[in-house]
């Protein structure tokens, strides 16, 4: 790269010089000529001969002086900025080596070079730090997912293991246990799947109008058994809310989730609010109970994957941790945002799902011809 810079400084430098020259040559003797005319000088006397040779050598010896200060400025710079630019690139090509070798913390220092060197390094930081917080997820998530399969295993293994010896009988007890722990796995499996579908649910959302009211009536009737059941009175609060844009299943999925935490975290003779209204362009669902709540702590992670407020009672009742991590990515599929608000231990926990009215930009498309939104890959 140096060569290349100082090649091409060379060029620039000899275009100038036999430019400059040229144009001395050509347009300064008879300039220079014309004005000893002027100035009484007769005409091929020897005194214009004289002049007109200082003038061709203070010529000469300026434009050499020019060039050779040019010269070496253009050699001092070329230096100095190929060494910074060398520096800059060595320096993201090491951490992206270093990337490349699973070491996702690397960081590379803005060379102050302008915006485009700047902007280069910018977008590496943000490349390695959207790296790193994939990996930490992924590891994340198999420590869940083993934490969340040993609990059951271990207990089905000991089961076994004590029928086998003879320890335990296969009676009813014991394969209601068996069955138990067998259906735990089998929801972690379907909790897994349904995540990791819910999280490229912008490649799987089927959007059309949907109805609020028919949409709140849906979600109610699918969990007013278990609500019964629990002895939980559910109260639905619904404004005249337009109908919005949206994928009415996912919508459902994400009510339903949200109602069914709420459920797993309300005491027998508690209450869950589901409300609906309209505000600005939006549409905002919101699921308040006046169960457990949860303490300011845990607030910022309760959408996070497999995270519990308390890990002994949400195992007990069959949660794991799933859910609102679902519902949060159905919600950003929409375009939307969900939120957690408590004011402490048993004072209950309020969910708020905002979703736009209509499409947003970016995230779907008009068919202009057809007059219907579609979603954009």
């Amino acid at each position: 790269m140096l060569r290349r810079l100082l090649l091409a400084q060379g060029l620039v430098l000899l275009a100038v010089g036999v430019t400059t020259w040229v144009v001395a040559s050509l347009v300064g003797p008879p300039l220079f000529r014309e004005h000893l005319h002027q100035a009484g000088v007769p005409h091929d006397s020897s005194e214009q001969f004289h002049a007109e040779q200082a003038y061709r050598h203070a010529t000469a010896i300026s434009v050499g002086a020019a060039i050779a200060v040019a010269a070496l400025t253009a050699l001092v710079v070329t230096l100095y900025l190929s060494r910074r630019v060398q520096h800059s690139v060595a320096e993201i090509s090491t951490a992206a080596a270093t990337v490349a070798e699973g070491r996702y913390d690397v960081r590379v220092t803005p060379p102050q070079l302008g915006d485009e060197f700047d902007g280069l390094a910018a977008a590496f930081n943000q490349m390695a730090q959207r790296l790193q917080a994939v990996e930490s997820t992924r590891r994340r998530l198999f420590g869940d997912l083993a934490h969340e399969i040993r609990t059951p295993v271990a207990v089905l293994e000991a089961y076994l293991e004590a029928v086998e010896d003879g320890v335990k009988t296969l009676d009813a007890p014991t394969v209601a246990m068996l069955r138990e722990q067998t259906g735990r796995l089998v929801r972690l499996s379907a909790d897994a799947a349904a995540l990791a579908q819910a999280e490229e649910a912008h490649t799987t959302i089927t959007p059309e109008w949907v109805d609020p009211r028919q949409l709140i009536g849906t979600v109610r009737a699918a969990v007013a058994d278990r609500y019964a059941a629990n002895g939980v009175a559910l109260r639905v609060r619904l404004d005249d809310a337009p109908r919005l844009w949206g994928d009415s299943q996912r919508l459902a999925q994400v009510i339903g989730n949200l109602l069914d935490n709420a459920l797993r975290h309300t005491p027998t003779g508690g209450q869950v609010t589901l409300a609906v209204e309209t505000v600005g362009t939006d549409v905002v669902f919101t699921v308040s109970d006046d169960g457990e709540g949860v303490a300011a702590e845990h607030l910022p992670h309760l959408f996070e994957r497999f995270y519990r407020a308390d890990n002994a009672r949400d195992r007990d009742r069959g949660g794991a941790g799933i859910g609102l991590a679902i519902a949060k990515a159905l919600t950003e599929a929409h375009g939307g945002h969900i939120s957690a608000t408590s004011r402490g231990p048993g004072e209950g926990t309020t969910f708020t799902v905002t979703v736009p009215l209509h499409p947003t930009i970016g995230a779907h498309a008009f068919d202009k011809h057809k007059a219907t939104p579609t979603v954009s890959s």
